[in-house]
Order: C-alpha cells, then structure tokens, then sequence
C-alpha cells in the first residue's frame, strides 16, 4: 500500500522543527539582511563611491553638478516578496526521496514562512514552460501553506525542453510595486531569460537561486544504463563505466555552468546554489552571509 501524500500542514510542521527553530536560534531572529534589500523611499544624495550601485545615480543633480551623485534608501519596513518557481520536469531530478523539487518545496516554504511571520506578503508564480499559476501576494500563515500545497501537486510536463523567458517575461508584466523577487530554478532552460532577467533586476532586487543534484556533474560508475531527458524523453543507452564518457559528461556540465554563470553577470545577478545534498539550515546561512557581503559592498 502506497504511503498517504504528504499535506502542506505536514510539510510546515517539519520545517518549523528541523529548519526555522535552528534559524531562530542560530540568527536570533535577525533575518533583516537577508531579506530587506533597498528601500523606495528616498533619504538623501551623496557623491558615488567605487562600489556602489550605478542604478541609484542621481543623473539629473550629476548632470547640474558634473560630479557623480547617488540617491540614498530608507529600508522598507514591510516588503512584497515574489517566488519565481520552475516545475519543469528537470526538476525531478535527484534520489527518490531528495530531488530537486523537494529542495524548491522545502526553501520555498521556509522562506515564506519566514517573511509572512513578520508581516509581509509572499505571492508566487509557478512555471512549467507555460504558467500554471500565479498566486497573488498575501501575508499568514495560510499563504505559506497554499504555496506548499501548489508545489507539492505534480506538475503538468510539457514535452518540451524548458525556456524561462516566459516566467521572466510574465513576471515583468504582473509585478509592478518594487518588490524583493527570488528566482528558483536549475536553469536548465534554452537561452535567451538573461535580458529579460537583467531588465527586471533594474526594477526589483533579484536573487538568483539555483538548485542542483551533484550526479549532474559527476556521473557514477553505475555500468551501461538508459538515461532519458527529462523534458523530451529522448532516450540514450551509455556505458558510465567509460573514462572516456564520464570526461565528456563533466565537460559538458562546466560548460553548462560556464553558460549560467555569464548569463546571470549579464543580468548583473550573483548566483547563490543549493545542493540537493546540502543541510538547508546552511544553505539559508550562506544566503545570509552572501547578502550582508553585496550589501555592505553597495552602501
């Protein structure tokens, strides 16, 4: 007999446990620094610095005064946070029990829960090569809990190979106040999400998160197998015992990571990552400490 789904209630219950009790204790409750990005009221001019961010240019005072000034933020007290979140078929990838789309269920949930504890709201966009929805931004408890129940639903596949131009472009269209906006993804996707990504990072804070499986990069010996892609279900018979294949298999994966990486500094977006092997307790840590770094470098 097969085990019962597991409901969102169970979902947020454990993670309060095992992963927002640790935070809380470990943090103390500071989450300031990782969520609250620059303010939208404005507090004062002052001349630009090596470091800071040329989108707070004040271009009309530098014009007047031919020496380079930037606008300075008050901190939001409350904040609109918006979870980009791709479902396509790659996502499935990992062990049984850990793949990619448990770590998106179980970060996404725990940051929601994080910020809708101190009074912000959360909303979401669900993607798989189409939307599939897109949930208005609200603050409580049961917000966090039907984002959890719309990502523990199976995704409809597509059949085609994922391109995330249309969750950036949709997200351009929907999200108008200045918001925080995290972007979940593997980045598995063809090209093309980079302008749209860099367009919206000019607009929004953007952090960019990807999740991914260590066998996406290191194959195993595990003999000759059948491996399919996920997304087109092509199918392939390979021998992973091979040097040979296991070296072309690594070169294609830095090659891959190579691609995101120059795509994401395009955008002008650092690229935080999550393993599906990695304790999420210092993964949200190393998020933290990631922020308070560009934060102090842009001040």
């Amino acid at each position: 007999m097969p085990p019962a789904p597991v409901t969102p209630e169970q979902v947020l219950q454990r993670l309060d446990w095992r992963v927002i009790r640790r935070l809380d204790g470990l943090l103390q409750g500071d989450y300031r620094t990782l969520f609250y990005g620059p303010g939208v009221d404005f507090a004062d001019l002052r001349e630009y610095q090596p470091g800071d961010d040329v989108r707070h240019i004040d271009w009309n005072v530098t014009a007047r005064t031919s020496t380079p000034y930037v606008r300075q933020y008050l901190a939001d007290r409350e904040l609109t946070a918006w979870l980009l979140l791709d479902r396509s078929p790659s996502m499935m990838f990992g062990a049984a029990d850990r793949t990619k789309q448990h770590v998106l269920t179980d970060l996404v949930a725990t940051l929601a829960r994080l910020l809708t504890r101190g009074g912000n709201r959360v909303g979401a966009i669900l993607y798989e090569n189409a939307v599939e929805q897109i949930i208005e931004p609200r603050s409580g408890r049961n917000q966090v809990l039907r984002i959890a129940r719309e990502l523990l639903r199976p995704p409809a596949a597509s059949g085609a190979e994922t391109d995330l131009v249309g969750l950036v472009r949709t997200a351009a269209s929907v999200i108008r106040r200045r918001s925080l906006v995290f972007v979940i993804s593997d980045f598995i996707s063809e090209p093309g999400w980079e302008r749209g990504l860099a367009l919206l990072a000019q607009r929004h804070e953007v952090v960019a998160i990807r999740v991914w499986d260590p066998r996406e990069v290191e194959m195993p010996d595990l003999g000759v197998v059948v491996m399919e892609d996920s997304e087109t279900g092509a199918q392939l018979f390979v021998d992973t015992s091979d040097p040979r294949f296991r070296r072309r298999f690594r070169a294609a994966a830095d090659a891959r990571e190579e691609r995101l990486q120059t795509g994401l500094q395009h955008a002008g977006l650092d690229l935080f990552s999550v393993s599906t092997n990695e304790d999420l307790v210092q993964a949200l840590i190393r998020l933290l400490l990631v922020r308070k770094q560009r934060r102090a470098v842009h001040r």
